[in-house]
């Protein structure tokens, strides 16, 4: 009897293991959007780099932001868009 009771207790925690991680993911845990455009190519930089310029007194902003903070590379990157996109 008590080897019954083993043997479904295994069983039942190796089904929830299994399954957890994969419930556990939720849309909150994608990538933070420094995560994602640090990993943009710069061909896809240099197109959001066009569209933000458009708007040319908070681009002069977010950019004076960012050479404050002595921000380069793609660090600079997603202040930048963070900056843009606020």
């Amino acid at each position: 009897m008590n080897m019954r009771y083993i043997v479904s207790l295994a069983i039942v925690a190796a089904v929830v293991t299994i399954t957890s991680p994969v419930s556990a993911q939720s849309p909150s845990q994608s990538p933070s959007t420094v995560d994602h455009v640090k990993t943009w190519s710069l061909k896809k930089w240099n197109q959001a780099r066009t569209e933000f310029a458009k708007d040319k007194a908070k681009w002069a902003s977010c950019r004076q932001q960012g050479n404050d903070k002595k921000l380069t590379g793609r660090a600079s990157w997603s202040f930048l868009y963070d900056c843009m996109k606020a």
